[in-house]
């Protein structure tokens, strides 16, 4: 049995260095297309959820157990950020 494993690996040896080169650069190049789309797609949410106009609404209460009197469902969700019943804070 060892002298079959013996004669097998003697025989796959001269395509065995190309076979591993390239699983090992499509392994780091898929890991690098990872990175990238989980940067791109986190970027993108950020940029989506700094559109939401919540804390500076004069409805918006900071509380975790009623984050707005008007639309508590919707508050600090993408659902908010074309809120009708929004009204900017008025400092007098």
């Amino acid at each position: 049995m060892l002298q079959l494993l013996y004669t097998f690996i003697q025989i796959i040896q001269p395509i065995l260095v190309p076979i591993c080169f390239t699983v090992a650069w499509t392994f780091v190049l898929m890991l690098g297309w990872t990175m990238f789309s989980a940067i791109r797609d986190t970027t993108k949410k950020a940029q989506t959820m700094h559109q939401i106009p919540c804390s500076n609404c004069q409805y918006f209460t900071n509380d975790y157990r009623l984050k707005c009197t008007v639309n508590p469902h919707y508050a600090n969700t993408e659902g908010a950020i074309n809120c009708k019943d929004y009204h900017s804070i008025s400092y007098y």
